[in-house]
């Protein structure tokens, strides 16, 4: 079995692949304090309560964007499993015709995702990535990628509202009944998600019109399935594609 490993800002997703099977997927809280030991520990726990024996995994693939995370990690790894993971980084091959100004700038996160569209959709394509930021990615006809957006996720919005101003409560972020609130509450919450989804419809159609063609676009991570419901663009959910990415790039590199 193969495990693959996407480390974000906020959580790090880990996906269990037999063959080209997704088995199972859990989460861990994205922590920097914690020890390669401490992961160790938590990732044997985290298999174990989704039947997945430390003796079942025989290599590991990971995409990180929290470098001391990565270290971390892979030590974790290698104690668990007697393996070396493949970090995705400079010299790994992607498969990908990067086209954006510093090609070793792009994050390993977006060269994830952009493979397994590559892969699975047809081109030109866009990618929203929502977690900690808010990430639009866009390939081409031919799946060069071109470049995108980052913006601010939802939390990391809610987050400033409320620390940053003397009135504005915590709340829950689920969606309102209507745009227009009636109270502080439902006023917040409307602007985090009903501005989201607005931000981008607005977004995509200027993407669309750079393109010169209607592109299929893909939503993941985070908050993607409680917003994209609420966007006017015809938009496809996929909970796992950056893991999906992670196996289509091992494969390719061995």
């Amino acid at each position: 079995m193969l495990l693959a490993a996407d480390v974000g800002n906020t959580n790090i997703t880990l996906g269990v692949f037999e063959d080209e099977t997704l088995k199972c997927t859990a989460r861990l809280a994205t922590d920097t304090k914690l020890t390669g030991d401490q992961y160790a520990i938590s990732v044997k726990d985290v298999l174990a309560l989704n039947g997945v024996n430390t003796f079942d995994i025989e290599d590991a693939v990971i995409c990180s964007v929290v470098p001391s995370v990565t270290t971390a990690l892979s030590a974790a790894i290698s104690k668990l499993f007697s393996i070396v993971p493949l970090v995705l980084g400079p010299g790994v091959k992607t498969g990908l015709n990067i086209k954006i100004d510093n090609p070793a700038q792009l994050g390993a996160d977006l060269a994830a995702g952009a493979v397994a569209a590559m892969n699975e959709y047809t081109m030109p394509c866009v990618i929203i990535d929502m977690g900690t930021a808010t990430t639009i990615s866009v390939l081409d006809k031919n799946g060069c990628f071109l470049g995108g957006s980052i913006g601010a996720g939802v939390r990391l919005t809610l987050k400033a509202l409320t620390q940053n101003t003397a009135q504005l409560p915590e709340i829950s972020i689920s969606a309102p009944a209507k745009v227009i609130g009636t109270n502080t509450a439902d006023c917040m919450r409307s602007g985090l998600i009903f501005g989201t989804a607005a931000m981008l419809d607005g977004l995509l159609s200027r993407i669309e019109r750079e393109l010169g063609e209607t592109p299929t676009v893909i939503a993941t991570g985070g908050l993607s399935k409680d917003i994209i419901p609420l966007c006017e663009t015809d938009i496809i959910y996929n909970e796992n594609l950056l893991l999906e990415g992670l196996r289509y790039i091992y494969e390719k590199n061995t």
